[in-house]
């Protein structure tokens, strides 16, 4: 029906913004975590640090390294949906992927 496809369009275009948006909020995760850094990029400085030894720089890039890998996990999965909405050779469809991924990219 009409109403379904126009609403097929519609959440095709949301996901599509959606995927922009995470694939923003990874590159700012990246940005961070090289922040968060040792200065020293020894193994010494990546392993786990010894009983009483607290670095708080470490436990840093460890959350922004995990909350990267999420935001990966989000990004691929987010990717093949909106791939195999495309793959289903429908025109509209396909336009709902590139306005949405053009909007995304804009905001």
């Amino acid at each position: 029906s009409p109403a379904g496809m126009a609403l097929s369009v519609v959440v095709i275009l949301l996901l599509s913004m959606l995927y922009e948006a995470v694939k923003m909020g990874k590159a700012v995760l990246l940005r961070r975590a090289l922040l968060a850094l040792p200065r020293s990029l020894s193994q010494e400085a990546l392993v786990e640090p010894e009983e009483g030894d607290t670095s708080p720089t470490q436990g840093r890039w460890f959350r922004y390294h995990v909350g990267q890998t999420l935001f990966h996990v989000v990004q691929v999965v987010l990717g093949y949906m909106v791939m195999l909405a495309v793959m289903s050779y429908n025109a509209w469809i396909f336009l709902g992927a590139i306005v949405g991924s053009t909007l995304g990219y804009f905001v």
